[in-house]
C-alpha cells in the first residue's frame, strides 16, 4: 500500500552547524555536544581521515582529504557556520587554504578552525600576552606559535607534553592538563593561557584554572564552540565554562 505524505520545512532550528572532525578525535563531539545541550541548534558531523600520530607531515595530508570529508554533511542543509576541527592541522594548511577547501562544497557558509577562533577570542579578551599549553612535539608546537605570533600575540609563556600519538593525547587526565595550565600561567606574565588540541580534554577543569590564575583560560575546543555560535549569530553566553562565555557573544568586537 502506497501512503501519501505531506512535506514541511523540516527541523526548524535557531542554526545549523557542520563539524568536520578528525578520525583521531576522541574528545571534541563530548565537549561540544555538552556546551550546546541547550540550545535549539542542529550539529552535523563528518570525520576526516588522520594518522595515529601528529606531524606536520600527516596533518599536511589531510587538505586532500577536506573536500570529500566537507561534502559528506547534508548539501541540502544552509550551514549557518561549518568548521575543520583541528587546530594543529588548520595551522600546518593554513585557515585560507582551510576555507577554500570546504568552500569547494559549501560555497558562501562561514568557517572557522581551533586557532582562527583561538586568535578571534583573544582580540575580545584583550589578551595580548599569551601563555600557551600543547600536547605536540616540537616541530608542530613551533609551528603553531609562528601562526599566534605572526597575528599580534606575544607567547609569554610555553608547556608541553611534547607527545605525536592521538590515543595518547585522549587520555592525559584533565589534572594533568589543569596542572600544566596553572604552571604555564604562573610562571609567566601573560593575560591568558590558551590549551591547544581538540582531542585534549579540559571543559571540566577551565573554572578551576581561571579561579586559581585569576586570568582567562581559553581551549581549542572552547574557542571553537564560541566562534561556531558568534558566526551562526547565536548567542550562547553562560553555557559553557570560563570568561569568554561570560559575556554576550554578539556585542563584543573583535
Amino acid at each position: 500500500m502506497k501512503l501519501d505524505f505531506t512535506l514541511d520545512k523540516g527541523t526548524e532550528v535557531k542554526a545549523c552547524l557542520g563539524l568536520i572532525v578528525l578520525q583521531a578525535d576522541e574528545t571534541l563531539e563530548n565537549e561540544f555536544r555538552h556546551a550546546i545541550r541547550d540550545f535549539d541548534v542542529s550539529l552535523f558531523h563528518s570525520r576526516i581521515p588522520s594518522r595515529p600520530s601528529v606531524t606536520k607531515e600527516t596533518l599536511a595530508q589531510m587538505a586532500n582529504d577536506m573536500p570529500t570529508a566537507a561534502g559528506l554533511l547534508p548539501q541540502s542543509t544552509a550551514f549557518d557556520a561549518i568548521a575543520y576541527a583541528c587546530t594543529s592541522g588548520a595551522t600546518v594548511i593554513g585557515p585560507s587554504e582551510v576555507a577554500a577547501k570546504i568552500h569547494s562544497q559549501h560555497p558562501g557558509a562561514p568557517v572557522t578552525d581551533p586557532i582562527t577562533a583561538v586568535i578571534a577570542a583573544c582580540r575580545v579578551l584583550q589578551i595580548n600576552k599569551l601563555g600557551f599549553l600543547t600536547p605536540y612535539v616540537p616541530e608542530v608546537s613551533n609551528a603553531m606559535r609562528t601562526l599566534l605570533e605572526d597575528n599580534r600575540l606575544e607567547i609569554a609563556g610555553f608547556g608541553s607534553f611534547e607527545q605525536d600519538q592521538e590515543k595518547v593525547v585522549s587520555r592525559i587526565s584533565e589534572a594533568s592538563t589543569l596542572d600544566g595550565i596553572v604552571q604555564v600561567g604562573q610562571k609567566s606574565d601573560c593575560d591568558g593561557v590558551f590549551v591547544s588540541c581538540t582531542n585534549l580534554r579540559t571543559l571540566g577543569i577551565l573554572d578551576e584554572a581561571e579561579q586559581i590564575l585569576g586570568k582567562p583560560v581559553i581551549s581549542s575546543n572552547l574557542a571553537l564552540i564560541w566562534h561556531m555560535l558568534r558566526l551562526a549569530g547565536v548567542d550562547g553566553r553562560g553555557t559553557a565554562p570560563g570568561k569568554l562565555f561570560a559575556q554576550s557573544l554578539l556585542s563584543t568586537s573583535e
